[in-house]
């Protein structure tokens, strides 16, 4: 019954039940239900981990997974060389999936080589059309967590900017919405904690723009500690301080909400613990009014 459960196949009273709900006393009346064949629901596995790269979910349709910092989510396209592409998240789910890349994960999102955190990869080309067309209509909730310099004003707010991809330059850059190469990019901040010189952030994505917490970060005065693209960051840290924490999204097959979180690694902890030993440290900051900053 417990395999059951962590399927996501046992209902009391039409609810979907986890392992948490093992140890629940019945009542008279109640009604308990297994869906064995529930879509999506075989074959749930974790514990995969190559590289960094571990599997935080999987099932028949979806592979969700937590990818460490400085590991590629997709192969870089080298243009005719005939060196051996780097490792990417989806070169080793393709190992995982079979042997010899018979079976290779299908993309549904990506995240920068220095960004750590949830990525998710779909089974099926269905299952990446439904999943891909939830990101478009911008449904899923994307959370990241981020480490910047200063102490952003107000404490929580919006950042939103019209950005074009310089393809020549690898970056992005801040337009106007008149520019036919211009696309909307959107994110809520709030302060989580507060230190001397810097600041945690939480961010939350409404658009997934390429390098989008990046740039409207740095354009603010308040670039990621370790960023070096679009800011050249003054504290020595070997990558841009930032981790895709939790994401949550509807099921391809059935439709049932999934959520799925991300801890810190350990290289964004120990910063933390380092700006906290540095300074004042002040917490909650982001209980005020939510403001909108600079249209």
């Amino acid at each position: 019954m417990r395999a059951a459960l962590e399927r996501g196949q046992v209902f009391l009273n039409d609810v979907e039940r986890s392992p948490h709900d093992a140890g629940t006393r019945l009542a008279r009346g109640d009604v308990v239900a297994l869906w064995r064949d529930r879509p999506g629901s075989s074959r749930r596995k974790g514990g995969f981990e190559s590289r960094g790269l571990h599997i935080l979910y999987e099932d028949d349709a979806l592979l969700v997974v937590d990818k460490p910092a400085g590991l590629l989510t997709v192969p870089l396209t080298r243009g005719g060389s005939s060196r051996r592409p780097a490792p990417s998240a989806f070169s080793l789910l393709a190992e995982h999936l079979g042997p010899r890349g018979r079976r290779t994960p299908f993309v549904v999102h990506r995240i920068d080589r220095d960004t750590s955190g949830i990525v998710v990869f779909a089974k099926t080309a269905a299952a990446q059309r439904a999943v891909k067309d939830q990101f478009a209509r911008r449904e899923p909730e994307r959370i990241y967590l981020a480490v910047v310099h200063g102490r952003p004003r107000p404490a929580r707010g919006r950042w939103r900017d019209w950005l074009a991809w310089d393809a020549d330059e690898v970056r992005q850059t801040v337009t106007t919405a008149t520019d036919p190469k211009g696309v909307e990019a959107i994110s809520d901040y709030r302060v989580v904690e507060a230190f001397a010189d810097a600041s945690l952030l939480e961010v939350r994505l409404h658009t997934g723009k390429r390098n989008q917490i990046r740039i409207q970060a740095a354009v603010r005065g308040h670039p990621l500690v370790g960023e070096r693209q679009y800011a050249k960051s003054p504290m020595p840290f070997p990558r841009q301080a930032l981790h895709a924490h939790r994401l949550s999204f509807a099921h391809p097959i059935d439709g049932r909400p999934m959520t799925f979180a991300a801890p810190l690694p350990q290289d964004l902890e120990k910063l933390i613990r380092r700006l906290r030993r540095a300074g004042p440290v002040s917490r909650g900051a982001a209980r005020g009014a939510s403001s909108e900053v600079r249209e």
